[in-house]
C-alpha cells in the first residue's frame, strides 16, 4: 500500500517538474538558482525526497509561485489524473505488495513518465466511467485475481481451521462441528449474546441472515435460517475473531465496501467457514468415490449436501478449493445466478475464473445470458415445476457444454426456486473437458449426460434454429453489416 507520505512526496515532486519545465529551466539550472545539487532535485522530483520548508521557499521563488501553492496537493488540470488516483482511497488501500508489486516501483513509473502515465490513468478512468465501475467492483475483482493466483486453494487457511479443530475440540476427526459447538465457541470464548429474534422489527432491510453488533458483541440471526445458513453464518464469525480479523463486514449481504481489507478478509472467513465446515481430508475422500462412479447419479452428489448439511452453494465453492490441489482440475469455473422472481432478468451475480478466461464470464453488455447454459435452463425448468409444499423446488443437473472457439465444460449445476414471486439461484461448477477430466472424473462420458451447444448471449448467437433465444442476434447481424461494408470498401480501393 502507498502511505500518505509516498502520495504527499510524489504529487510535489510531479508538481515540482511541471513547473520547471513550464519555466524552460534545466534541471542544473533549477538546482544552481537553488542551491541545491541536482542529484538532489532529481529525488524530489521523482518523490524520493522531500525538502525542508526553507527548500521549498527557495524552490517556490525561483518558479514565481507562492509557498502554499507548491506545497497544495492539488496538481494541474493535465495532471488531475495521477493526483485523483494517488488521493484515492483504491491505491493507498490496495494491497499491492500481495500480487508482488513494489509500491515503490510504481511511484517511480509514474514520476519518470507522468505524461504516459496520466493517459495510461486516463483510459482507465473512462473506460470504469462508462462501465459504471465502483470501488467495491475494482475490490471484487482485484480478490478473484487473489483467488486465480493461488488456484482457490489456501493452505494457511486450511491448517487454522484444524488447527482451531483440535484446540476448541469441536469435532471428531471425521466429522464436522454442529452449530451447538459453534455457538458454545462464541459465547464462552469470544463474548457473544446471539439472538434469533432480534431481527423480527427490521423486515425493511431484507432478508438479512445476520448482524453483528460490535459494541455489546451481539449476533442477530434472522428467524427462519436453515442449519446449513446458520452454521456458515457462526463459522463465519469464528473466523473472524480466530484469525483476528478486524476490518470486516457486520452483515452477511453484500453492502459497500470501505476497503480492500474489508473485502479480503472477509473472503478469509469464508474461507474458514467452509474448510471447518467441509473438512478437506473428509471431502476429499468422499469426492474420490463419487467421482469414480461410471454413470452420473445425482443422487449421490445430493447425498453428499445431505451428509455435511451445507447449502448448494457452500458446498460448490468449496470443491472449487480443492478440485486443483487434489484432482489436478485447474481449468474451472464458479458461477451463481439469481432471478428476483419469475418474470426478472436472470443475474450473473459471483463468479471464479481459474487458469484462464473461460466462457461463460460476466459482462456488462446488458444482453440475455445464453438459454442453453444449464445455469439458466434449471432455473426456467424449475419455474415452470408445481411448487411442492415445505422447501423451495430443488434440483441438481449435469451438461456438456459446447462453445463455438471449440471449448467443451462438464457443468454440475444446482438450482433452487421459490414462488413466481420468489427469488431463485443457481450455482454451477464447470471443468474444461480434457484428458485430466476424463482421468479424475469416470461419469464425465457417461453418454446420458446432455451435450449441448451454447454460446455467451443470444445476441452474439449464431445457432439458427435455437429454441429458447430471448433475443435476435443483433450482435451477429452488425458484425455481418460491418464486414460487408469493409469488403465493399476494398473492393472499390482496389478497383483498377
Amino acid at each position: 500500500m502507498l502511505s500518505h507520505g509516498q502520495v504527499v512526496r510524489l504529487i510535489f515532486g510531479l508538481k515540482l517538474r511541471e513547473l520547471r519545465q513550464e519555466r524552460g529551466l534545466t534541471p542544473a539550472e533549477m538546482a544552481r538558482a537553488c542551491d541545491v545539487s541536482v542529484s538532489y532535485l532529481n529525488e524530489i522530483e521523482k518523490g524520493k525526497k522531500y525538502p525542508k520548508a526553507d527548500k521549498i521557499l527557495s524552490l517556490s521563488k525561483v518558479l514565481g509561485v507562492s509557498y502554499d501553492q507548491l506545497v497544495s496537493l492539488t496538481l494541474s488540470r493535465r495532471l488531475e489524473p495521477i493526483s485523483e488516483l494517488l488521493q484515492s482511497d483504491l491505491l493507498k488501500e490496495f494491497p499491492l505488495e500481495m500480487f508482488g508489486l513494489d509500491p515503490l516501483r510504481i511511484v517511480e513509473l509514474i514520476a519518470n513518465a507522468p505524461a504516459k502515465m496520466n493517459a495510461f490513468i486516463s483510459t482507465l478512468f473512462e473506460i470504469a466511467r462508462n462501465y459504471e465501475m465502483r470501488q467495491e467492483n475494482f475490490f471484487l475483482a482485484a480478490l478473484r485475481s487473489y483467488q486465480e493466483m493461488h488456484d482457490n486453494y489456501f493452505e494457511e487457511l486450511e491448517q487454522d481451521a484444524r488447527t482451531f479443530v483440535v484446540e476448541h475440540g469441536v469435532a471428531a476427526a471425521t466429522s464436522s462441528p454442529d452449530r451447538t459447538q459453534l455457538e458454545r465457541v462464541l459465547t464462552a470464548q469470544y463474548g457473544y449474546t446471539l439472538d434469533r429474534d432480534g431481527l423480527v422489527e427490521y423486515a425493511h432491510l431484507g432478508r438479512l441472515r445476520s448482524v453483528f453488533q460490535p459494541k455489546s458483541r451481539r449476533l442477530l440471526l434472522r428467524q427462519g435460517l436453515s442449519g446449513a445458513q446458520e452454521g456458515f453464518v457462526l463459522g463465519r464469525e469464528v473466523a473472524f475473531n480466530y484469525l483476528n480479523l478486524k476490518d470486516r463486514p457486520y452483515v452477511n449481504a453484500s453492502f459497500p465496501v470501505r476497503s480492500f481489507d474489508e473485502v479480503l478478509n472477509n473472503f478469509k472467513a469464508s474461507y474458514f467457514a467452509g474448510a471447518l465446515l467441509m473438512d478437506e481430508e473428509t471431502l476429499v475422500r468422499d469426492l474420490t468415490a463419487l467421482f469414480a462412479a461410471k454413470t452420473w447419479e445425482p443422487a449421490d452428489l445430493l447425498a453428499l449436501l445431505t451428509r455435511y448439511d451445507v447449502s448448494p452453494e457452500m458446498f460448490m465453492q468449496r470443491i472449487t478449493n480443492l478440485l486443483p490441489r487434489h484432482f489436478g482440475l485447474q481449468s474451472l469455473f464458479f458461477l451463481r445466478f439469481d432471478q428476483a422472481n419469475a418474470s426478472a432478468d436472470y443475474r450473473l451475480t459471483k463468479e471464479l475464473h481459474l487458469s484462464r478466461l473461460h466462457n461463460p464470464h460476466g459482462n456488462e453488455l446488458h444482453e440475455h445470458y445464453c438459454r442453453r447454459w444449464i445455469s439458466v435452463r434449471l432455473l426456467a425448468e424449475l419455474r415452470q415445476q408445481p411448487l411442492a409444499t415445505g422447501a423451495p423446488a430443488y434440483t441438481l443437473g449435469a451438461q456438456r457444454s459446447l462453445y463455438p472457439n471449440g471449448d467443451e465444460y462438464l457443468c454440475l449445476t444446482l438450482a433452487r426456486a421459490g414462488t413466481a414471486i420468489e427469488p431463485a439461484v443457481s450455482v454451477t461448477v464447470g471443468l474444461l473437458c480434457d484428458d485430466t477430466l476424463s482421468q479424475k472424473i469416470r461419469f464425465a462420458a457417461d453418454p446420458a449426460i446432455i451435450r449441448k451447444e451454447v454460446n455467451e448471449t443470444c445476441e452474439r448467437c449464431t445457432i439458427p434454429d435455437c429454441e429458447v433465444r430471448a433475443a435476435a442476434p443483433l450482435e451477429v447481424e452488425r458484425r455481418q453489416r460491418q464486414q460487408e461494408l469493409q469488403d465493399a470498401i476494398a473492393a472499390l480501393v482496389n478497383e483498377a
